[in-house]
């Protein structure tokens, strides 16, 4: 079975953009979770639901890699694909493009731990197992 993607368009907006009129770089992270939270929700998963639920995915881990320039108003591309890894994490793997197709812009990932309330780690429960296509622990 293959990870769930999702795809999300989107301007660079002029807030994002820095001195030399690209967008700033730290601007990549806050794309990444604007595509994994779209992800969730087609999944069934709105993350607004999953905390309700006791369900938190905090950030231990990511990279980006920073490939060309996308400036005010430019369309991009942003694919998003999940997978567990290991047995209490989920990797997010992003993908930023040209809307055009005329190039990358940056690609990397990020990992989340699967926590409750109070930031212990969990196992993921079998809801979001489900949800996300995989398959429990036996």
């Amino acid at each position: 079975m293959s990870a769930p993607t999702s795809e999300l368009l989107f301007r660079v907006r002029y807030s994002e953009t820095d001195q030399m009129g690209g967008y700033y770089y730290s601007r990549v992270l806050e794309w990444f979770e604007c595509g994994r939270v779209g992800l969730l929700r087609e999944l069934g998963l709105p993350y607004s639901q999953m905390e309700a639920r006791g369900v938190f995915l905090p950030v231990i881990e990511a990279h980006v890699e920073y490939f060309g320039r996308a400036r005010f108003e430019d369309r991009l591309r942003l694919r998003t694909t999940a997978a567990l890894c290991g047995k209490a994490r989920l990797r997010c793997d992003c993908h930023i493009a040209r809307a055009d197709g005329s190039g990358d812009v940056a690609r990397g990932y990020t990992v989340h731990a699967f926590t409750d309330g109070r930031g212990r780690p969990v196992r993921p429960p079998r809801w979001f197992l489900e949800a996300l296509g995989a398959q429990p622990a036996g």
